[in-house]
């Protein structure tokens, strides 16, 4: 179980993330929304380690995060909005220096590296430079690191990024069986419809602070809102945004 407390992250005193607290619970998967700049990627890379909060607490099974970072992060699995890749080496290249410092066995390693390239349609690209990948092969590639070392709790942060129908289906399925297979799962994203579908709580940010934390049922029914789509819009987006269409459109055609 992931567990914030009141967690607080002040940029030149200016909260990005401020007093967020929520569960994310092993066997399910959260969805974590919000507007751009409402504080989610904040908030991950609190999660991950690689931003300390100023205020409050992460902890992971009831163990502050900070306590022992080593054995954290060893379980932990995490897939940035930003890729973050090495683009001299090739993608098997990437996948078996992430392995090694992850301390897996070369035997298994070179099994998974193997089985994520062929089941992720990048073995032919196998010795190819990332350099020249596109945005999905880098995607997928981040996808394959993230998970190699079996992780107990995997964050995803826009992890449909470029990657196309088929292979977003492929991950979609992932997810869910990841959370069923006694995964802890944090799955931030845009596309609204996929976090509907594969998420079984919604927690919603806006303005650095949360607005609803529930599951998506529970959401429909307070809200008396049909879609997810409807409960964000009313929760996080200001804008009129029929009006704000149809003054582009007047602006377009003039």
């Amino acid at each position: 179980m992931l567990e914030l407390r009141g967690v607080v992250k002040l940029f030149s005193l200016t909260p990005a993330v401020n007093k967020v607290s929520f569960i994310a619970r092993a066997g399910e998967v959260t969805g974590y929304l919000g507007p751009n700049g409402s504080g989610k990627s904040t908030t991950l890379k609190m999660i991950t380690g690689l931003l300390d909060p100023t205020e409050g607490q992460i902890l992971f099974n009831g163990v502050p995060i900070q306590q022992d970072r080593i054995s954290y992060k060893q379980r932990l699995g995490y897939v940035p909005e930003e890729p973050q890749l090495y683009p001299h080496l090739t993608g098997a290249e990437y996948l078996e220096m992430v392995g090694q410092l992850r301390g897996i066995p070369d035997r298994i390693l070179s099994e998974k590296v193997d089985g994520f390239l062929h089941l992720l349609s990048l073995h032919p690209d196998r010795h190819v430079q990332i350099s020249s990948y596109s945005k999905g092969m880098r995607q997928k590639i981040l996808l394959a690191a993230a998970l190699l070392h079996n992780p107990d709790l995997i964050l995803l942060d826009e992890p449909f990024s470029g990657l196309d129908v088929s292979s977003g289906l492929v991950l979609r399925g992932l997810i869910r069986e990841l959370a069923a297979h006694g995964k802890v799962v944090l799955f931030s994203s845009h596309e609204l419809e996929t976090v509907e579908r594969v998420s079984h709580r919604i927690v919603i940010l806006h303005k650095g602070r949360v607005v609803a934390n529930d599951s998506i049922e529970q959401l429909r029914e307070l809200m008396s809102l049909p879609t997810l789509e409807d409960i964000f819009s009313q929760l996080a987006v200001e804008q009129d945004t029929a009006s704000v269409t149809r003054e582009m459109l007047e602006l377009i055609e003039r």
